[in-house]
């Protein structure tokens, strides 16, 4: 009996759930766990992150072929189906979904990992790894830096470059950016940091604004003070949880409101976010192991 991790990754989506996995699979260090992706470039270096062994699956219907029945598996995508989600907890003996939806329900026959939701089976937490915690007390040597995520398709943060132009941010560029998309963007930020200095971009920024969820949440871990984007493109999941954290939100494209929150900031007073990464750990591990 094995246990893996599937996560939902890759150039239309970004790193935001594959950051969370890597926090979740370095917390159980003592288990052995393969990771599956459905992106064959992160599963070729998540060894940079920590993970001993990951596989590309191309698509989540492609696990079967590589699990076997009864084996076990914490699983965090938005891809299933009631049809498929059936399917899923029937073939794995213990079947473990990560979600940030508040209206989700979990099915009898399934353990959950949500921040929003409460009961039995479930972990009621956030997965940050206590690494952003541990770096709260630090200099935050970067006043303002800008962190739009690691997808970029179709290009929005380009097109929408005039709203950050005259802030002087410092950009962390990302993952699956295109070759030479930096140059693009050269006139609208300052000084630019690659994909390779994201920890300590996020855990040295005094104010980061950013479209990443898991990065926001990072972030304020560590003593920062995000400013979330909500993109058109993706979820609004997390909207109720930074609501509660006090996190300021734009929601799209606004200069104005950016303006606003960028002025006030400092004087913001963000609610504390509770170091849950041990509740997580020995909810999985307990899990795990019945």
């Amino acid at each position: 009996m094995r246990l893996y991790y599937y996560v939902h990754t890759g150039h239309r989506i970004g790193l935001d759930r594959f950051r969370r996995a890597a926090a979740i699979i370095n917390a159980l260090g003592d288990m052995d766990i393969t990771l599956l992706s459905s992106d064959f470039r992160i599963a070729a270096q998540a060894r940079e992150f920590g993970i001993k062994r990951a596989v590309g699956v191309d698509v989540v219907r492609n696990i079967p072929h590589i699990a076997n029945h009864g084996d076990k598996i914490i699983f965090d995508s938005a891809e299933l189906n009631p049809s498929m989600h059936a399917d899923m907890i029937r073939f794995f003996s213990t079947f473990i979904r990560v979600n940030d939806d508040p209206d989700d329900k979990k099915s009898p026959d399934e353990y959950l990992l949500n921040p929003y939701v409460e009961g039995e089976g479930i972990c009621n937490a956030l997965a940050i790894d206590d690494r952003y915690f541990q770096a709260a007390g630090s200099e935050k040597t970067i006043a303002l830096a800008f962190y739009f995520g690691d997808d970029d398709y179709e290009e929005d943060l380009h097109k929408n470059m005039e709203m950050f132009k005259g802030y002087e941010m410092a950009l962390l560029l990302g993952f699956y950016w295109f070759l030479d998309y930096e140059k693009k963007l050269e006139e609208a930020f300052g000084e630019q940091y690659e994909n390779e200095d994201y920890d300590e971009v996020i855990t040295r920024s005094q104010v980061l604004v950013t479209a990443s969820p898991q990065a926001a949440l990072e972030n304020l871990a560590s003593g920062g003070r995000p400013i979330f984007i909500q993109r058109p493109d993706y979820g609004r999941e997390f909207i109720q949880l930074f609501e509660n954290l006090k996190i300021p939100i734009v929601d799209g494209y606004n200069r104005t409101e950016l303006g606003k929150h960028l002025d006030n900031v400092l004087t913001y007073e963000y609610d504390e976010l509770a170091q849950t990464g041990e509740n997580v750990t020995v909810f999985l591990k307990n899990t795990l192991t019945l």
